[in-house]
């Protein structure tokens, strides 16, 4: 099976780091997320590696051309203007002969369990939802408690991991978001399944504080078994 990872956005939450490199090349514990991606995959044995990229698209490719030792078959696809998710795997997917394909952002960081996604195809990760914001209790305009971040109970976010199926080529746009135009027809249809993941550490790297927090996580004594890739 061969897995997409997207790569082409700007990250202008990151500026002025992004001013010089690209998101994908961002650190994290001396690790860039690329490469953070790349291992995560492989430890699941995923070794053939599409990278959907665009901004400084030439720096990631130099990046990992530089690095031989993932012992992986990388693919470069690359857009010389934004597709959007939709548009970027459509144009990654000329490289995929497979019944099936995963997909992932290349700006996160997780220890969900890919095991679980590659059981069905037309399957994606949710992930129950933590708040980055203190919540209140209230009781007729009382409150009653404060509780500090926490996970918010049957509440399921979109981590942005997938196993899809390839007959879905014709309804993905050659411009536009997967996520806001293929999913919803997809569901309208009832043919995207998901598994559902409670505790699982997962870091979407938008903001620089993102950087600090995830930075610290993976190398708590709680997940750090999980990054020793």
């Amino acid at each position: 099976m061969k897995a997409i990872i997207l790569a082409g956005g700007r990250g202008k939450r990151l500026r002025p780091i992004t001013d010089k490199i690209p998101k994908p090349l961002i650190p994290i514990n001396g690790k860039p997320l690329i490469e953070r991606t790349i291992k995560y995959l492989k430890k699941y044995g995923i070794t053939e590696i599409i990278i959907s990229s665009g901004y400084k698209s030439d720096l990631i490719e130099k990046f990992l051309k530089n690095k031989k030792n993932f012992g992986c078959e990388l693919i470069f696809s690359n857009e010389k203007t934004p597709l959007g998710t939709g548009g970027a795997i459509k144009k990654a997917l000329k490289h995929v002969d497979e019944e099936s394909f995963l997909v992932l952002n290349g700006d996160i960081v997780t220890n969900i369990d890919l095991k679980k996604i590659l059981r069905k195809p037309n399957t994606i990760a949710a992930n129950e939802l933590k708040t980055k914001f203190g919540t209140m209790e209230i009781k007729k305009n009382k409150i009653l408690k404060f509780n500090e971040k926490k996970d918010v109970s049957d509440v399921w976010m979109n981590p942005g991991i997938y196993h899809l199926s390839k007959n879905i080529e014709k309804i993905i746009p050659k411009k536009g978001s997967l996520e806001g135009i293929v999913f919803p027809k997809m569901a309208q249809k009832k043919t995207l399944k998901t598994v559902k993941f409670k505790n699982a550490l997962w870091y979407s790297i938008d903001s620089h504080k993102d950087i600090e927090e995830c930075s610290k996580e993976i190398k708590s004594k709680k997940y750090s078994k999980y990054f020793k890739y």
